[in-house]
């Protein structure tokens, strides 16, 4: 019997907005993240280009640019995380997946990040923790915010991030976080004040590269009396699909570092 109430299987498509972020995609996997504007716009590699014909058009819609067929699309995780900027190491998809299940990272949380990096890791949380929640992304080193601050604000993301240019070794500025994620050399050192900054059933998540630091890290974790500890690595092998040929990929993406995490307890 029908309830009169619409169809929740059925949503309509929201068309492309005037100054919103979009992926301007080639077939070729050819890609360039912009804003979507009237007018021309001068773009490396691509040249003068003018996309206003994509706005108030579906998602997907082609545009001609240069006698090449492009898409316009609002740009995924994965986009997002294809385009950044990088001055040092960022901390890989898989890993930082990974993190946010092993911190308890869900919509509305406050999320304490030390080691800002390039932004890798703070574009995941910017991303999970949703518009009602928050990232605070801590680093000492102003040359590597810079960077990380230029992505997560290309990315759309810049409302649901504070930097603050700091060493985490002296505390935490927030108390009552959700979640503590340390992607530091010695995170061992930091866990007092991540436990200070960190409510009650709170997660605290530890990155490293080496066995040897795994090993301090879980021992604090331990020694500070949190709960639930548990350790593991994240190994990505890729397959290669055909008819009656699948197999895996002869390289795969190995190890890139090493995750603990505990949850704290009252």
């Amino acid at each position: 019997m029908s309830s009169g109430t619409k169809d929740e299987g059925t949503r309509t498509p929201r068309t492309l907005e005037e100054g919103e972020r979009v992926l301007v995609r080639a077939k070729e996997g050819e890609s360039y993240l912009l804003r979507l504007t009237r007018g021309t716009t001068l773009v490396d590699s691509l040249g003068v280009i003018d996309l206003t014909p994509a706005i108030g058009a579906p998602e997907g819609v082609a545009v001609d640019i240069a006698g090449r067929t492009f898409h316009v699309y609002r740009p995924s995780l994965s986009d997002l995380a294809s385009q950044m900027h990088r001055r040092s190491q960022i901390i890989t998809p898989k890993d930082a997946l990974a993190l946010v299940y092993l911190a308890g990272v869900v919509p509305g949380s406050l999320v304490l990040e030390a080691g800002s990096g390039s932004g890798g890791l703070t574009l995941f949380l910017a991303t999970y923790v949703g518009p009602a929640g928050h990232v605070v992304s801590y680093d000492r080193r102003p040359e590597h915010q810079k960077v990380a601050r230029e992505n997560i604000e290309r990315a759309g993301l810049a409302g649901r991030v504070t930097f603050r240019e700091k060493d985490v070794t002296g505390g935490f500025e927030e108390t009552g976080a959700d979640a503590v994620i340390l992607d530091l050399p010695e995170p061992w050192d930091v866990l007092p004040s991540a436990l200070s900054a960190l409510r009650a059933g709170g997660h605290v998540a530890t990155y490293v590269p080496t066995y040897n630091q795994l090993e301090r890290s879980v021992r604090a974790l331990r020694t500070h009396g949190l709960q639930d500890v548990r350790a593991l690595e994240s190994l990505v092998r890729g397959l290669h699909v055909g008819e009656g040929g699948t197999r895996p990929e002869f390289e795969m993406l190995g190890h890139t570092g090493f995750l603990a995490s505990g949850r704290k307890v009252d």
